[in-house]
């Protein structure tokens, strides 16, 4: 899948093109459905496939106040993107003066100049151009002048609500994973690193991790079933996210017990991808340590139940 990041990078000779446009945080199911699709027609019509996102997202940049924390980065939703078969990502760096061009003005520099497209696949709460003026039937009209043909897809249902990455984030910020994996259609994770001045040497021989600081989205406190990805290697682990109410201090952390562990090579560098599977319950203030400590272990005999069964299954 190649990668261009402004339209300069576009080869003159990139088109026809079936094109999809949108901010696909999460490449949920509603997402790939339409990837889907746009490939399907790409191959049919002896064009490229070509996904047009924005970075850094909108939210991020037209109403910063609300810290938007995003399911899949940008590094992440790239790689997921690949995993689909298109043949080329426009990642738009996405500004102030970006949002000002007009929906008329778009789909001439982007779709019609640089892309060449015979063909644009959207949702139907599809947006775009100044002040979000365009719309689907906009984009229909517009390619009727441009050349292009416009097809609108009805959102995916999960129960009476509708699939989208708002719904999605809200699901996982309560630590819904179930909700979130069927929508997904895939687990949630992380990548991080290990959290500085924790000690990693060359070998690291204690059974306990926690991540870096991670500005984007994580589950609801509390204790998760987890597996934590060390290179090559997947450790089974509890992860508890959470600020230790049991020793007073306001001290937030994403703390993982590996199960099964042995003493791997890790540095503060050492790239980490956190999966989360299961949530086990919510954070808790106990008496003391040692009440903390009982509860750890019903923890990990539940999810070494939880892991004894997904081996049971997955053989």
């Amino acid at each position: 899948m190649n990668i261009y990041r402004s339209l300069a990078e576009v080869p003159a000779d990139l088109g026809p093109t079936v094109v999809t446009i949108g901010n696909f945080d999460g490449v949920h199911c509603g997402h790939q459905t339409v990837i889907r699709e746009v490939i399907a027609r790409a191959r049919a019509l002896k064009a490229k496939a070509v996904l047009v996102t924005l970075d850094p997202h909108p939210t991020r940049v037209l109403r910063p106040e609300r810290k938007l924390q995003l399911i899949t980065p940008t590094d992440v939703k790239l790689e997921l993107l690949e995993q689909t078969g298109l043949d080329a990502v426009l990642l738009l760096p996405f500004t102030r003066a970006f949002a000002a061009t007009s929906a008329k003005e778009f789909c001439t520099t982007v779709l019609h100049d640089a892309l060449h497209a015979v063909e644009v696949h959207e949702g139907e709460n599809f947006r775009f151009g100044s002040g979000a003026e365009g719309d689907t039937h906009s984009l229909e009209t517009l390619g009727q002048t441009l050349g292009f043909t416009a097809k609108t897809f009805a959102a995916i249902e999960s129960g009476r609500t509708s699939i989208s990455s708002s719904r999605i984030r809200y699901e996982i910020a309560e630590g819904n994973m179930s909700a979130a994996r069927h929508m997904l259609a895939r687990e949630f994770f992380v990548d991080s690193t290990p959290a500085r001045g924790r000690g990693y040497g060359t070998k690291y021989a204690v059974p306990t991790i926690n991540l870096a600081a991670y500005d984007d989205l994580l589950p609801a406190h509390g204790v998760y079933v987890t597996d934590l990805h060390i290179g090559n290697e997947t450790f089974e682990g509890v992860t508890n996210i959470g600020n230790r109410p049991t020793f007073g201090a306001d001290s937030f952390a994403v703390e993982t017990y590996l199960l099964r562990f042995h003493p791997v090579d890790l540095t503060e560098e050492t790239p980490l991808r956190m999966t989360f599977h299961k949530r086990l319950r919510s954070e808790q203030k106990f008496a003391d340590p040692e009440a903390l400590k009982t509860q750890i272990f019903k923890d990990v005999a539940r999810a070494e139940r939880w892991f004894a069964l997904r081996r049971l299954f997955v053989r």
